[in-house]
């Protein structure tokens, strides 16, 4: 999979991601998020979260090559399976509690932050088997 974004939008995805994730509660500390705008503040912290994910998810790294392409690729493989068992996981401890109400409204933002903790692993595992490469040579 091919990279669509500039080096620059990775760092940038990872500060959106930290925005979203610390605005609501410095918000709340202000005093602005009340009953009738909590839905609001959440919905837009979500839409916030997928577009850090995505950005970083497709910007070009640093050293961008068919490795990196490779990596991008097993990365979303992955990440699409260990999101079908977390939410396969959701809906049986859903079942268990007999809970008919609540439902998961986020399996994309999951899929989405999961897939990018599989790309940064997979490019430390792969910066990691380069160094001791390298060094056994």
């Amino acid at each position: 999979m091919k990279a669509l974004l500039p080096t620059f939008c990775r760092p940038m995805g990872y500060g959106i991601i930290a925005l979203a994730l610390f605005l609501p509660f410095l918000m709340w500390m202000m005093g602005r998020v009340t009953d009738a705008n909590l839905l609001f503040y959440k919905e837009c912290s979500k839409l916030l979260m997928m577009v850090g994910a995505l950005m970083i998810l497709f910007a070009l790294a640093g050293e961008e090559n068919a490795e990196a392409e490779q990596i991008r690729a097993t990365a979303t493989r992955n990440a699409m399976f260990l999101t079908v068992l977390f939410i396969f996981g959701g809906m049986l401890w859903r079942v268990w509690k007999s809970d008919i109400f609540s439902v998961d409204t986020s399996s994309f933002l999951i899929f989405l932050l999961v897939n990018v903790l599989c790309l940064e692993y997979g490019n430390k595992r792969a910066a990691i088997k380069r160094l001791f490469h390298h060094k056994q040579t």
